[in-house]
């Protein structure tokens, strides 16, 4: 064993660059003057030995000219700060008081072990003592409360009890799923405590000692962040990690190493923004929060390094902006950004807010296409990551209203049907995406929809927090606008992670296929399908119709050689008193959504959770059946669907057939007719057959018809006029003249 060991410290140390910053034990501050560079080494020891009151000034100096602000301007910045954000003082001094509550300012840092009240410490909150996040808040306490100097003295305590574990091989490693060095913790802690030294180094509780201690862990850190990051990893955990190798090189490039750790970091975030932001510009993990997340880590050192008058290459900056730009493709009418599978900002939210980081990118490109977006202050957070100039930017923000509609994001999977941006304007949004490498972020929704229509998320989707009991539920399908079978959900066999945080990923999830889709056209179009109920020998497919701006069609195919329980899931409050066919949603402006139901079916069950409510509609004991269900939002009580009539109008659109055919549903407008379920049809004296049962639009124009599918399958043409048969696909053409 001891042989293995040596021959594994050999091939290490010849596989990776030598550094001569250690990585695995803590850094006297007595070894700092030896670790710098030599040309600092000798502009500090010109006038004799680096003292640590010399050494201590020479990077307080250095952090006020590199970091994202002046140290110097902290007491003034902090009086801008509780002015432009009053209510924040509330939460520092909650999530404060909390954290001093329940560690100890030398807390263990392996499980098993308890709070300061007795009980046990879980490894969620573990990892949020590892990612020091409420220290932050400690900092800015402290100068809440007339800075009572127990707080700094509680930092650096809480900061060297983890480097007294170090020393003890008493923390919590990787191979115990949560740990205490892995890159996504280590990472942010970096960022964190990077952030508190900024803060405290104007006073004078904050000693010569504790200065450098302080870089001396940073120094520690981002060495074994090199260490354990040679190669490219797919995720944010390690993203996060080599954003804070890179700040640490920025901010302390005067020590040896540190342009190694650069010149890799740069190069494997670079890797990163090539492999993980999709060529359609979204983040591969398809959520809005980890989208921004990923403009956070990739901001700290894109700002830091223009500080520094670092080069940083065009790619990098391009890729960055475009970040941004794909911000402004997922927006609503009010600004804000659907819910994508783990958005975990705000628990049960309905929507994103996304202004905060277009801000940013407004700050860094100052495009005013970001600006239309932007506010007049950063959020609390960002608040401290920015410059006096860069503040002031703020208030002449230039705004350019976006001037395109419906977008998509054929990569990721990502669908958007949009009317336009005025503020009642509808937006559809169609998740039809699986990430192959990394579907751990995936939820239950393949294929589902959400609705933004007149100033309201009218069919929603919910944020979640991994640590709540029911993030299952809120993961999976029930809390989706889907359509499903039986008992089966769309993501199946779910687990919590080894470290038992409460995150968890589906061991098996459908895996969706987009068979066609048509935007900014007249009529805009999405077919997709999905393998989630092969398993009990069902096929499915989903055409989502967008009818001129006014209403969504939303067709669900089943087929099986057996019986079934064909259902839809709708999210929302919904009155029943017009149920099975019709429900109804209003909102407090007196807008709201009907689901009308074209065909009959069989039942409406309610469901609900943590103030979230949705329905079921079934279709019982099939084998084969077609839900063809309108969407229809109203802006006004008198725009609804008018349920008193056996055969209402959809915005001018009819269910009286007025050209001859076989179809089971029919909507008609002047020239345009929808044909569900169609076998036959007669146009003036043609007859024309299909293979089988299709989807199709008809329109007449200058004496021509044209027929496009809308169906999920390829079929044949036949007509009376012609012998020939002819082979259409899905959203192809015929033209009958």
């Amino acid at each position: 064993m001891k042989l293995f060991k040596i021959l594994f410290l050999v091939f290490f140390s010849i596989s990776v660059y030598g550094q001569k910053i250690p990585s695995k034990k803590s850094i006297k501050i007595t070894e700092l003057a030896n670790l710098l560079n030599d040309d600092v080494k000798k502009y500090l020891s010109k006038d004799g030995k680096i003292t640590v009151k010399k050494l201590a000034s020479y990077f307080r100096e250095k952090f006020s000219e590199r970091y994202f602000y002046n140290y110097k301007t902290v007491d003034n910045r902090f009086i801008e700060y509780a002015n432009l954000y009053p209510k924040a003082a509330e939460s520092h001094t909650e999530r404060s008081l909390d954290h001093l509550a329940k560690f100890s300012s030398k807390p263990s840092w392996k499980l098993p072990f308890n709070y300061q009240n007795g009980n046990p410490v879980n490894a969620y909150a573990l990892r949020h003592l590892a990612r020091q996040h409420k220290m932050v808040d400690i900092a800015l306490y402290y100068f809440y409360k007339e800075k009572d100097a127990r707080y700094i003295d509680y930092f650096t305590a809480q900061m060297q009890s983890l480097n007294t574990a170090l020393e003890q091989n008493k923390f919590e490693t990787i191979e115990d799923g949560n740990g205490v060095y892995e890159s996504f913790r280590s990472g942010y802690r970096i960022l964190n405590w990077m952030q508190i030294h900024n803060l405290f180094l104007g006073e004078e509780a904050y000693s010569d000692k504790d200065q450098l201690n302080t870089i001396a862990t940073l120094l520690q850190h981002a060495s074994y962040l090199y260490e354990v990051n040679q190669k490219f990893a797919s995720g944010n955990h390690q993203t996060r990690g080599l954003s804070a190798l890179a700040m640490v090189s920025i901010m302390l490039r005067d020590f040896v190493d540190t342009d190694v750790w650069y010149t890799h970091a740069m190069k494997l975030l670079a890797e990163h923004l090539s492999k993980e932001i999709n060529n359609d510009g979204f983040q591969f993990e398809r959520t809005i929060h980890y989208h921004k997340s990923d403009i956070g880590n990739y901001f700290y050192v894109y700002q830091l390094a223009k500080n520094s008058n670092l080069r940083v290459d065009d790619f990098w900056k391009n890729k960055l902006e475009s970040l941004f730009t794909t911000l402004t493709k997922t927006a609503f009418p009010d600004k804000s950004a659907p819910v994508f599978s783990d958005d975990t900002d705000t628990p049960w939210a309905e929507k994103n807010d996304i202004s905060d980081a277009l801000t940013l990118g407004y700050l860094l490109f100052e495009n005013p296409s970001f600006g239309y977006f932007a506010n007049t202050k950063l959020s609390v957070k960002m608040y401290w990551y920015v410059s006096e100039n860069q503040l002031k930017k703020l208030q002449n923000i230039k705004e350019e209203q976006p001037t395109f509609n419906s977008v998509f994001f054929p990569e990721t999977g990502y669908y958007l049907m949009r009317e336009g941006w005025e503020r009642k304007d509808k937006v559809l949004a169609i998740s039809a995406g699986l990430d192959a490498k990394k579907p751990d972020h995936q939820h239950g929704d393949i294929l589902g929809i959400q609705i933004f229509a007149n100033e309201n998320v009218i069919l929603p989707n919910y944020q979640v927090r991994y640590s709540l009991k029911d993030l299952e539920l809120f993961k999976n399908s029930m809390t989706k606008n889907v359509a499903l079978v039986d008992n089966e959900l769309l993501g199946k066999k779910y687990s919590s992670n080894k470290g038992g945080s409460g995150f968890g990923k589906f061991k098996k999830i459908a895996k969706p296929t987009v068979i066609g889709y048509q935007l900014n056209k007249d009529l805009e179009v999405f077919i997709g399908s999905h393998d989630g109920f092969e398993n009990i020998g069902v096929k499915y497919a989903r055409q989502v119709i967008n009818v001129e701006n006014d209403f969504w069609i939303v067709k669900d195919n089943f087929s099986s050689d057996k019986n079934h329980i064909y259902k839809q899931v709708w999210q929302g409050h919904y009155s029943l008193e017009n149920s099975p066919n019709l429900l109804r949603s209003s909102f407090q402006n007196g807008s709201g959504l009907d689901i009308y139901q074209l065909k009959n079916i069989d039942e409406i069950t309610t469901d609900g959770a943590r103030g979230k409510q949705w329905s079921v509609a079934s279709k019982i004991n099939e084998k084969n059946f077609n839900f063809i269900t309108i969407l229809f939002p109203f802006s006004t009580y008198d725009a609804r669907i008018d349920e008193e009539k056996e055969n209402p109008s959809f915005k001018g659109w009819s269910t009286e057939t007025i050209i001859k055919s076989d179809a089971e549903s029919v909507l008609s407008k002047k020239d345009k007719h929808l044909l569900f379920g169609v076998k036959e049809i007669t146009l003036h004296k043609t007859v024309i057959n299909f293979s089988e049962k299709v989807d199709v639009v008809v329109t007449k124009n200058e004496g021509k018809f044209t027929i496009q599918s809308l169906f999920y399958k390829l079929f044949y043409i036949n007509t009376s006029s012609n012998s020939e048969q002819i082979l259409i696909k899905p959203l192809g053409f015929y033209i009958e003249k």
